[in-house]
């Protein structure tokens, strides 16, 4: 049966050998570009468009038109290659029309080399765009799926290609309407049969090995969600790229992960296994594979919301017209066609919910094997990993913080990682207008809350850094931390006692300010080795309770720099306050408490994705009732450490 499909919601593949037939009422450029794991496209040889119409198992059409056929054959494609995103775009200087809005909406099918549709897509909402992202194959689990997309660039051709990564890329757009024009036609023919000893980049239409990417440009890492949900999703941010890439990070593509499984049966979903994303190691492979169920749980959830929108839409329209023509309102007309309005909502409903809860299964089963395949700085409190801990020698590239979930169905939860070194420190509120759940707790209880999470992700970190490279600093002036604070005070984890007082607050502030001038200095001057003995290179945590009792204005001013400059060398905040308390500084605290990744000791929804920008409910991490894994963590932690410099 054939899936039709809506903006965002995915169908398995039962065939690797495939045509994507393309009908659009107006002539447009049809084109496709190969993606790594993350879709980073890495140089215009991994762009099938008019002036190139071939790629390892693609090719598709060099001239314009109403409609196309592309030929794909995922078999023949390098093993580097893990996404195809369809592109179609309006031809310019031809006369034309300018924007997708002006033209009946494009059809899209992928189909078998017989003809039987697989999986249909109707572009429908296009209006100033003239360039639009069809739909994408993309490699799951061993297995290939096609994802709606519908993605439209009123900026053509050159933006759609520029959002992919491509450098120039207004140049080749330029390039690809310019093939157009020339009206550089032949009839596009599906990829020859391959033979028995082809291999990966063999016999597809355009054989050839892949050209390797030009390492001018690593690949690109996932986005975090470190964002307030808003509606529409919120817009990429400007002011250039941020750069995910670990330090210690190999530029060069890393090796697909050995088969550790069949694959999957046509028709049937891909059988589970921890780690079967691409990585230089199985901690890097756990890591992007996560990543994948973050965004596949992003994706099928929209498709699902945009299928039942639809479904809610499509009715009330059919009523409205019911309710327009007098003669529906006599006898029982009306009455029929109201309850068929209803039942075709009703099905549309059902099978959205029934694709939902297939996805939903899937990325369950998968989840079951992931978790408990994680090291420590992925993995809950509550893994046996921990059990078994021992002190590490190298820094993670990453670090888990809590989970996220879903409304639809919260028991799916993914794992909410953060790179490392940390680019941004944290700002836990315990404040009661923080959220729903937070209103209905005593104020007393849920700052006791936001100092046991505060501990929770200290001592993560503690933990994941080798001995004698991470310090915790503590600031409580009035001490109302002490019980939550004991487990990394009676380990003797900390670097010194909790500073309490005024006096305790300008202490500790003025010894990491200096330390962040000096290091910073010895940066700029190349003289890294002539920092004064007694400062400590390591990375530094400062823990900050019951904000802003017991700072003054130069404590403010304090807190602010090393917001702003701490973390480029190694010095990061942790605040344990109320947003409400700290609003008596006025504006001044808006940028400290704006560059502070904000997180709550209760569940609450104020994460949001970076791919459609749903609300996720984010549960801070929690020790299990009577467990001593903290203190045991934190005993090992403090064993290994030698004497501190502050």
């Amino acid at each position: 049966m054939t899936a039709e499909l809506v903006r965002g919601q995915n169908h398995t593949l039962p065939q690797t050998r495939l045509e994507i037939r393309v009908s659009a009422g107006t002539p447009v450029v049809a084109g496709a570009t190969l993606g790594d794991e993350n879709g980073t496209v890495h140089g215009t040889e991994w762009i099938a468009h008019p002036g190139s119409p071939q790629l390892p198992g693609l090719e598709v059409s060099r001239q314009a038109a109403a409609d196309h056929r592309l030929a794909v054959d995922l078999d023949a494609l390098p093993a580097s290659v893990h996404r195809v995103t369809v592109l179609l775009a309006l031809p310019t200087g031809v006369g034309g029309p300018v924007r997708f809005g002006a033209v009946a909406s494009p059809f899209v099918a992928v189909t078998g080399l017989d003809g039987t549709e697989i999986a249909t897509f109707t572009l429908t909402g296009l209006d100033t765009e003239s360039a639009v992202a069809a739909l994408e194959l993309y490699r799951r689990q061993g297995a290939w799926k096609v994802r709606a997309v519908g993605q439209g660039y009123a900026g053509g051709l050159a933006a759609m290609l520029a959002d992919q990564g491509l450098p120039r890329a207004a140049e080749l757009a330029q390039s690809i309407q310019d093939a157009v024009t020339r009206a550089m036609a032949r009839s596009v023919t599906p990829p020859p049969p391959r033979t028995s000893d082809a291999g990966r980049g063999g016999s597809g239409a355009g054989a050839g090995p892949m050209p390797p990417p030009d390492g001018r440009r690593p690949a690109a890492q996932p986005p975090e969600p470190l964002t307030e949900p808003v509606t529409p999703p919120p817009a990429a941010p400007t002011g250039g790229p941020i750069n995910y890439a670990h330090p210690r990070r190999q530029a060069a593509a890393p090796p697909p992960p050995p088969p550790t499984a069949p694959p999957a049966q046509p028709g049937r979903p891909a059988q589970p296994v921890a780690g079967d994303a691409t990585g230089w190691s199985m901690d890097e492979r756990l890591y992007n594979q996560i990543w994948g169920m973050f965004e596949d749980l992003s994706r099928t959830t929209a498709a699902y919301r945009s299928a039942v929108d639809f479904a809610e839409s499509r009715m009330e329209q059919e009523l409205d017209r019911t309710l327009s023509d007098p003669r529906s309102r006599i006898g029982g007309a009306g009455d029929r066609a109201r309850a068929e309005a209803r039942a075709k909502r009703d099905e549309l409903t059902t099978r959205a919910r029934e694709a939902l809860d297939r996805d939903l299964a899937q990325l369950a089963a998968e989840a079951d094997v992931v978790e408990p395949a994680l090291p420590a700085p992925f993995a809950g409190w509550d893994n046996p990993v921990w059990h078994a801990y021992r002190v590490p020698m190298e820094i993670p590239m990453a670090l888990r913080i809590g989970d996220l979930h879903l409304p639809e169905n919260p028991g799916l939860r993914i794992p909410l990682l953060v790179r490392l070194p940390l680019e941004r420190g944290i700002w836990i509120d315990s404040g009661r207008t923080a959220s729903e759940a937070a209103a209905v707790l005593d104020g007393a209880r849920l700052r006791g809350l936001a100092m046991e999470s505060a501990v929770a992700h200290a001592a993560r970190l503690l933990a994941v850094y080798p001995a004698d490279e991470f310090s915790v600093h503590v600031i409580d002036p009035a001490g109302s931390g002490a019980g939550a604070l004991a487990p990394l005070a009676q380990s003797g984890a900390l670097a010194g006692p909790p500073a309490s007082g005024a006096g305790g607050v300008a202490t500790v502030l003025a010894h990491l300010t200096r330390r962040v001038d000096l290091v910073q200095m010895a940066i700029r001057a190349g003289a890294a080795d002539s920092l004064p003995p007694d400062v400590d290179t390591g990375e530094q945590l400062l823990i900050v309770n019951d904000f802003p009792h017991g700072f003054d204005d130069r404590a403010v001013t304090q807190l602010r720099y090393l917001a702003d400059e701490g973390p480029s060398v190694g010095v990061h905040l942790l605040m344990v306050a109320d947003r409400e308390d700290a609003s008596a500084y006025g504006p001044v605290l808006d940028p400290l408490w704006r560059s502070l990744l904000r997180l709550t000791p209760v569940a609450d929804d104020h994460l949001a994705d970076p791919w459609v920008g749903h609300a996720w409910t984010y549960e801070p991490p929690r020790i299990p009732q009577g467990s001593r894994v903290l203190e045991q963590v934190l005993a090992k932690v403090a064993a290994a450490r030698r004497p501190r410099r502050f």
